[in-house]
């Protein structure tokens, strides 16, 4: 099973309630505040998953100003259409579409937003080359990506107690993806190959916090393709691996609240 058709079932409720307060409310406010929208801007949104960013874009549209948000997986925008805010909002688009065929014309877009997509493209340097091609010129494109295990550790311990319940082959998603592409260099050689000239590049730190270690560990765990790739190791029962990881949280951040830090990288290109 892709990591992609991952994002189905009941991960995408689970992602929307845990995984959203305990990492993306800090980053969303970041990046509206950063994208300061103007008045006839036409926005877009890549991998707006469950509407977390979505809604805080809507609710900061000036005068005449639309934003049109995308997603790979219908399961995620769904839930994003019924966000209050979001709901029936004439301003607001939703369309399922791939960031690397983006299905609309060249120069479509004023600015485009796209909170932890970016490490999901199977081809980055098309899925880059896809959002010029839809920036008008002078456009702006502003996205982020998780900094390493290293300074996120709430996910870290989540992948390393679940790891050790599969010594010979254990499911690798959190490093390898979303925690895996962070190679600032590497980035900016994709970006500036795509067509960007102008690259910014800045380290954003948060306090990360859930209301108990349990929900932390259902974040991580249930919230995400890490779920899928317990199952597919023949687990039926998720129980037990939860509870070893909240065990594991609690004894480093507290059991509740459960409080920690996360850092990530933005970029914003033209």
């Amino acid at each position: 099973m892709s990591q992609h058709t991952a994002f189905t079932g009941s991960v995408p409720q689970t992602y929307d309630r845990y995984l959203g307060p305990l990492l993306f409310a800090p980053y969303a406010r970041d990046m509206v505040n950063r994208l300061q929208p103007k008045p006839n801007d036409r926005i877009l949104e890549l991998a707006a998953g469950t509407g977390i960013v979505t809604k805080l874009i809507a609710a900061s549209l000036p005068s005449g100003a639309t934003l049109t948000a995308t997603d790979l997986k219908e399961p995620m925008l769904a839930v994003a259409r019924n966000t209050p805010g979001l709901a029936n909002n004439p301003r607001v688009t939703f369309k399922e579409a791939d960031a690397c065929a983006i299905p609309f014309a060249d120069a479509s877009f004023d600015a485009i937003a796209c909170q932890y997509g970016v490490m999901f493209f199977p081809d980055k340097l098309l899925a880059m080359r896809e959002a010029r091609r839809v920036l008008a010129p002078k456009g702006r494109y502003i996205f982020n990506v998780w900094d390493s295990f290293e300074h996120n550790p709430i996910p870290r311990i989540v992948h390393e107690t679940v790891a050790a319940k599969f010594p010979t082959n254990s499911p690798n998603f959190l490093k390898a993806t979303p925690y895996g592409y962070n190679d600032r260099a590497e980035i900016e050689r994709v970006v500036r190959a795509a067509g960007f000239t102008n690259v910014a590049v800045e380290t954003v730190e948060f306090p990360s916090s859930a209301p108990t270690a349990e929900d932390a560990a259902r974040a991580f765990i249930e919230g995400t393709p890490l779920l899928a790739g317990i199952q597919e190791r023949g687990v039926t029962d998720i129980t037990p691996i939860r509870a070893a990881a909240a065990e594991a949280l609690a004894k480093r951040f507290g059991a509740g609240p459960c409080k920690s830090t996360m850092r990530a990288v933005v970029f914003s290109v033209s």
